[in-house]
């Protein structure tokens, strides 16, 4: 299942993430859940949690129904927010 989801990751999720700097990482499926590390600008976004939520996990959901939630393995704390500029 793992080279399934990667494939529907590198068709409809990471072209849409790299469009703004980001990516997704797939670490692991395990008992209905997955797990991943968001990278590049998703890392320290504060719209990071709405992106998996709302898109990445619906999308994941509707091709596979066993995967039941998606949990985010990331350190925002030591990314850069993409839209915060400390030079404001």
């Amino acid at each position: 299942m793992i080279r399934q989801v990667e494939k529907l990751l590198d068709e409809m999720v990471r072209p849409a993430l790299a469009a703004h700097g980001g990516n997704i990482e797939l670490i692991d499926i395990d008992n209905g859940k997955m797990y991943v590390k968001m990278g590049g600008g998703c890392q320290g976004c504060s719209s990071s949690t709405a992106t998996l939520k709302d898109g990445v996990e619906k999308l994941i959901k509707q091709h596979y129904p066993d995967i039941e939630e998606i949990i985010d393995l990331t350190d925002h704390n030591s990314g850069d927010n993409p839209y915060y500029s400390s030079k404001d």
